[in-house]
């Protein structure tokens, strides 16, 4: 599985970071998580706001930092 928290480092791109991390440590996944800060990777992915997760290629949130019932939701669809 690849997660990739997208943004250019502001309080909230780092918090969705956290949650992301956290997440996938309660789930015990084998994925890799990465942190995308570059502007041109991130208008790459077709996101316009951030912060913004991905996983496995799908924006599955933009523009806001979502509780983590939701986050385990989004990655979950993707096992």
């Amino acid at each position: 599985m690849d997660i990739k928290v997208l943004g250019t480092g502001c309080a909230k791109c780092n918090e969705l970071y956290k949650r992301v991390t956290e997440i996938n440590g309660e789930l015990n996944l084998e994925a890799d998580v990465k942190k995308v800060e570059d502007l041109r990777d991130i208008l790459a992915a077709g996101v316009m706001n951030t912060p913004a997760l991905v996983v496995n290629g799908k924006v599955k949130a933009s523009g806001k930092v979502p509780d983590k019932k939701a986050l385990k939701k989004y990655i979950e669809e993707e096992l």
